[in-house]
């Protein structure tokens, strides 16, 4: 397989990482040893030009790399973080031209891909998502893989409609949306779109999911020939893989498929963020968490914003208390063990709803206690924040 796709500096403060990889280098690195003789082309700082080339040696695959002036990097405070992107605005280069069987091209921001090939799978990392063909790139069979909310923001529609309208922009025989904790939506011409679960992880490392997702797709659907749906289920287990361990390659299609994983669907329900906020710290991190569960899809109710008091005192608001009424999970920020959030998380567990505890640095009493009320208890953000999305699922 022909992997065209970016080679970048990758950093994240929590948890550490510090990689040199991109869509593209972590694409190849993920099929290296599923499809031997695979190849990368790439643009690179000219400086790391060589460790591109030596890393991939590494993992069976053929790295051509154009030397560029820039070191491009993206940076994350957490592994949910939207990223920052270094230098703001990279310089454009001459597109690389690609030839071969099999091409999976990535969306590049410093330049692009022309492809020839007989099949071809089209991750194009963007909000603004131009045709495949565009630029002159041609393919026998075509499959886009993007997220809903890139299907959404290029053709202007939501839901099952973004997908199929994300068929007819590019022409494609296959489009597969990925819906993060809900799974990945395959839509086909004439065909009603089929839905593909996510696979429930202990851990989520989030950075890079999505280049994997692609390229167990295009080994799977562009080299194997599977059908699209059974491609794309694949592809979910070898995320699950690459978000709970953080390695690669990809295992075997036999040993992926082998796995006894469980699979999670259905739409995110609302979630109850049971915290303290009495200083600036404990108040970033509710506001963060609500951010992010947004972005996943839950609904959230916060004492915080939702009625201005609780999380911080046994004698809460009985309205902190209704606000557990038709939530479908907990999230509890313990570190600290504040009395009034574990007292909701009390009452929580004393009706029946799930809760997931973020607990970085929190005492053996207190996680024992914890634990024995079937509380799940993570010491990771990401993780954290999956997991109780995961428990509201409707």
């Amino acid at each position: 397989m022909i992997v065209a796709g970016g080679s970048y500096l990758e950093i994240c403060e929590i948890p550490r990482w510090r990689r040199l990889f991109g869509s593209g280098g972590r694409a190849a690195a993920a099929v290296g040893q599923l499809s031997p003789g695979s190849s990368l082309h790439t643009y690179a700082f000219a400086g790391w030009a060589r460790d591109v080339e030596s890393s991939m040696h590494a993992c069976g695959v053929t790295a051509t790399v154009m030397p560029i002036a820039e070191e491009i990097s993206f940076g994350y405070f957490h592994a949910l973080s939207p990223a920052t992107l270094r230098p703001a605005v990279p310089t454009r280069h001459p597109a690389l031209s690609v030839d071969g069987r099999v091409v999976l091209r990535f969306g590049f921001v410093e330049g692009d891909a022309v492809v020839s090939a007989e099949r071809a799978v089209h991750d194009p990392q963007g909000d603004d998502v131009v045709p495949f063909r565009a630029n002159g790139s041609r393919a026998e069979a075509l499959a886009v893989v993007l997220n809903e909310g890139e299907a959404e923001g290029a053709t202007g529609e939501e839901g099952p409609a973004a997908g199929e309208a994300v068929l007819a922009l590019h022409a494609a025989d296959v489009v597969v949306v990925k819906r993060g904790c809900s799974g990945a939506t395959v839509h086909r011409p004439g065909r009603d779109p089929v839905a593909v679960p996510a696979y429930r992880s202990a851990r989520v490392f989030k950075i890079g999911s999505g280049d994997v997702f692609s390229a167990a797709f295009a080994h799977h659907w562009g080299e194997r020939g599977l059908d699209a749906a059974a491609a794309a289920d694949l592809a979910s287990r070898a995320v699950h893989h690459f978000v709970d361990t953080r390695s690669l390659p990809l295992p075997a299609a036999a040993d992926l498929a082998d796995q006894a994983l469980a699979p999670v669907g259905g739409e995110p329900g609302r979630v109850y963020l049971a915290a303290p906020f009495f200083h600036i710290a404990q108040r970033w991190l509710v506001e963060e968490a609500r951010d992010r569960l947004h972005a996943l899809g839950a609904s959230v109710f916060s004492p915080l914003h939702d009625v201005g008091t609780g999380g911080g005192a046994v004698a809460l608001a009985t309205a902190d208390l209704a606000g557990l009424d038709g939530c479908q999970a907990v999230l509890a920020l313990l570190d600290g063990a504040d009395p009034g959030s574990i007292f909701e998380v009390g009452h929580a567990r004393a009706r029946g709803i799930p809760v997931v505890v973020l607990a970085e640095r929190l005492d053996e009493h207190h996680l024992t206690m914890l634990a024995g009320t079937g509380c799940e208890v993570v010491d990771d953000f990401a993780s954290a924040l999956y997991r109780v999305v995961w428990a509201s699922l409707r």
